[in-house]
């Protein structure tokens, strides 16, 4: 299918908040890119990941012990891709270009492709948010349904109470599956790539193997093919879910919409910004603890408007964005618990569940 198109319009809600967000960066003489305490935090986790992998890895600790630095090292891998890995995708970790590449770049480390993320992320997933059939995010089948579009399997009616097992399985499937399938298709759900270049293949395949040697290889040489197995798994499935269930939360609950093209034209009803706010949703905004350990990312409305401005700056400016949106009349979705998020999110996939 063709890529959908939002009207143009040309005295935009998306325009209003660009200025009022500017006159506040102006008006502080701030940065919109990231600061000191991002980059402490940065270098906090990747010690913490470095400092795990060497003792598992070369020190070989007691199962019991083992097991829950594997278990820690698995949040401490989703951290990453929140805080550092995320925004220097979308370039806001810094105002130097090459400290987010060297940012995003973590990630290929981590097994994940960071060409074939940033297409499908920055690209896709922000311009077409929960549009079935584009936004490659929405896309969990045969083990999800996600919009009313997708079709319906009796296993379905059960998704409710089996979903963690399904979001514990991301990580190992991005990583073994999904990049490779993306690399040798070209093409990301209905949307098909570009070719890539010399380097890209290159790149692609130095990464690849540069993981299987540090997160497969190496330790099963040092610790032997079952504890490997054990801490491996319990790593990536705790990855998994933690990498997903926070961008479930951001848009697949009760308030979110599924917006569709109209089928003669191709074009949205909204404009761009209109779309994200009805399709994206915060949550535990005031929570510290969560905003730290998300990397901004249960600030989703702020985020999505406004990506290449760090997450840092998220709290400040979702009050400029949440006043615009009561002075235009437009729903701000937000739920001030992760408990309210969670159980937003179960209810929708129990009535996405339900064969109608």
């Amino acid at each position: 299918m063709s890529s959908p198109k939002f009207p143009k319009i040309q005295v935009s809600f998306h325009g209003e908040l660009k200025k009022r967000i500017g006159e506040y960066f102006k008006q502080k003489g701030k940065a919109q890119t990231g600061n000191f305490k991002l980059y402490l935090k940065a270098a906090i986790l990747v010690t913490a990941l470095l400092a795990i992998y060497i003792h598992l890895v070369f020190f070989t600790p007691a199962t019991v012990w083992a097991v829950l630095e594997c278990v820690l090292m698995g949040c401490v891998i989703a951290a990453i891709g929140f805080n550092v890995m995320h925004d220097g995708a979308h370039g806001s970790f810094s105002r130097y270009k090459w400290v987010n590449s060297a940012a995003s770049n973590i990630a290929n480390f981590l097994g994940a492709s960071q060409h074939m993320w940033k297409t499908k992320h920055n690209v896709i997933h922000h311009t077409y948010t929960n549009i079935h059939g584009v936004d490659d995010d929405i896309e969990a089948r045969p083990l999800l349904r996600l919009c009313d579009e997708q079709e319906h399997y009796k296993i379905h009616k059960y998704q409710h109470f089996y979903f963690w097992a399904a979001y514990s399985l991301l990580y190992i499937w991005w990583i073994f599956v999904t990049d490779y399938k993306k690399y040798f298709t070209l093409r990301i759900g209905e949307t098909p790539l570009r070719k890539l270049t010399v380097k890209e293949h290159l790149s692609f395949w130095f990464y690849k193997l540069s993981h299987l040697f540090l997160f497969v290889a190496l330790p099963i040489y040092t610790v032997g093919f079952v504890p490997w197995v054990i801490g491996f798994f319990s790593m990536a499935l705790v990855a998994g879910f933690v990498l997903s269930i926070v961008f479930q939360l951001a848009h697949t609950v009760e308030h979110t919409h599924f917006p569709l093209p109209d089928n003669a034209t191709g074009k949205m009803e909204d404009e761009w910004a209109i779309h994200q706010l009805k399709t994206t949703a915060n949550f535990a905004t005031r929570n510290k603890l969560v905003s730290w350990f998300v990397g901004g990312l249960n600030f989703q409305v702020e985020h999505h408007l406004f990506p290449k401005i760090s997450h840092v700056h998220y709290p400040a400016i979702s009050k400029i964005i949440k006043k615009a949106c009561q002075e235009y009349g437009i729903q701000y979705i937000e739920y001030t618990r992760v408990r309210y998020a969670v159980a937003s999110h179960v209810s929708f996939l129990r009535q996405m569940g339900q064969n109608k």
